[in-house]
């Protein structure tokens, strides 16, 4: 089970900002488990910080824009989408201006520092939301589209399409983020010689230049109108006849621009607050439908704060039932653990099929069998021993009792032909040989049952 990690130590870039023109310095600082990423201006007077939550864009024009009250930070996608691509779960970000630097215009210097000063493992594990159906955003106005389909890991599928000869329609992807180095991060941000009077118009890309966008000339104009713009560019004039990339550096790769738009969606997304696993497959993809999908991924969230893991039966498990008989000392018909499938450093899913056999259901009830409450309490109890009994040398000799039981909810009832699914998990380190923990019993994605526990590991005499 993979462990949150931080940076091991902080880093600084400096350059200028894409709207601003400022010169702008940036710091990234390892954060405590659990943070998640944070933006804080400290230009400011009370160095306000802001949580880098999809609820928090209030801009999607040309980058992303996040805020607090009247604080805002610009352009944070780049930077979002390298930490996230990193596997870095918590991270505070301090910067002095209300953008963060263009730098190259990709995320190629934020992936170098990161790779330069490291990552360490945290104690808390890494907190996945597991996509298990497919969720779909659709704008009809514009014909985007973002979909997520089930999978294993993070992969993202970009298909893009301008009005535009030189980049009719392109497309791009990312297996997995192991490949954000090689195949995504020098990919830069790109602008259309359309776009540029507008946006200088609206007091946009003051710091925009040759160094840190590739610029596309796809539509004539006469030569007096290319000369104007080349001379806003600070670049030599051409010849408005010829169509193409303006640009000093060449392309990277012939699809760079989908593989950007790739980029700002990894960017976009890490505003969901934690890891996903699922496969994103994006069509036009922009901003603002990047953000419209972060935040109906997040309500998904919140609807299902607590996941059900996810159980094979065709897998082997971590324990069967000779090995949990060598842990508890339960015996029929007070066993209540058939396996254990997953096993980490301080959580434990374990699994009960139950069944018609069940000799309680002879009085609970003849005619209506329902599992008892407290039996589905005391199947997590063992399943929570288990996990502490497997932390210790020579098991046998110990035994654990549970000194006390809160906060105990029952939401569903419990039948045969059900498989329960509990998830356990260590809320603080054992003290003193008593340990507390967090328990849920799952039958499908509904929670049935959650219970706060209290367990004491006693060596036998």
């Amino acid at each position: 089970m993979l462990k949150q990690k931080t940076l091991k130590d902080s880093f600084s870039l400096r350059g200028k900002g894409l709207h601003t023109g400022l010169d702008i310095t940036i710091s990234f600082n390892p954060a405590p488990e659990n943070h998640g990423y944070k933006i804080q201006r400290i230009d400011l007077e009370d160095k306000p910080i802001i949580d880098a939550v999809a609820e928090n864009v209030i801009e999607t024009t040309r980058g992303t824009v996040i805020a607090k009250q009247d604080v805002k930070v610009s352009t944070i996608e780049h930077a979002l989408a390298a930490i996230y691509a990193s596997g870095i779960d918590n991270c505070l970000i301090k910067v002095n201006g209300p953008e963060f630097p263009i730098l190259d215009g990709s995320s190629l210097l934020y992936i170098q520092e990161i790779e330069r000063v490291g990552l360490e493992d945290q104690s808390a594990l890494k907190d996945y939301y597991i996509i298990k159906s497919k969720i779909e955003f659709k704008d009809e106005a514009t014909g985007s589209s973002i979909v997520v389909l089930p999978d294993d890991k993070f992969s993202v599928n970009a298909m893009v399409e301008f009005e535009s000869k030189i980049i009719p329609n392109q497309y791009a992807v990312i297996n997995s983020m192991d490949e954000f180095k090689e195949e995504i991060a020098a990919s830069r941000t790109f602008v259309f010689v359309r776009e540029i009077e507008p946006l200088l118009g609206a007091g946009l890309i003051k710091g925009g230049d040759l160094d840190n966008a590739i610029v596309i000339y796809e539509c004539k104009m006469s030569q007096d109108n290319f000369d104007k713009l080349a001379d806003i560019m600070q670049v030599p004039h051409m010849d408005s006849k010829k169509l193409g990339y303006i640009n000093h550096k060449p392309l990277v790769w012939d699809n760079e621009p989908a593989r950007h738009k790739l980029l700002d969606i990894i960017g976009d997304l890490a505003l969901i607050g934690k890891p996903i696993k699922g496969k994103v497959i994006a069509t036009r993809p922009g901003h603002t439908i990047n953000n419209k999908f972060a935040r109906q991924l997040r309500k998904e969230i919140k609807l299902h704060s607590v996941q059900a893991p996810v159980y094979n039966c065709n897998e082997e498990p971590i324990m069967d039932v000779n090995r949990i008989r060598e842990l508890l000392p339960h015996r029929y018909p007070f066993q209540l653990v058939d396996k254990i499938i997953e096993v980490g450093a301080n959580s434990i899913v374990g699994v009960k099929n139950i069944t018609a056999n069940e000799p309680y259901f002879q009085g609970h009830f003849p005619s209506e069998p329902v599992m008892p409450g407290v039996l589905q309490v005391e199947a997590m109890a063992q399943v929570g021993g288990l996990l502490i009994l497997n932390s210790v040398d020579e098991p046998h000799k110990y035994s654990t009792y549970f000194m006390k039981i809160d906060n105990v909810k029952f939401r569903q009832k419990v039948i045969p032909g059900d498989t329960l699914i509990f998830k356990v998990e260590m809320t603080a380190p054992i003290r003193r040989g008593v340990s507390t923990m967090r328990g849920y019993a799952f039958v499908g994605e509904k929670v049935v049952c959650e219970a706060e526990l209290m367990a004491q590991i006693i060596k036998n005499k």
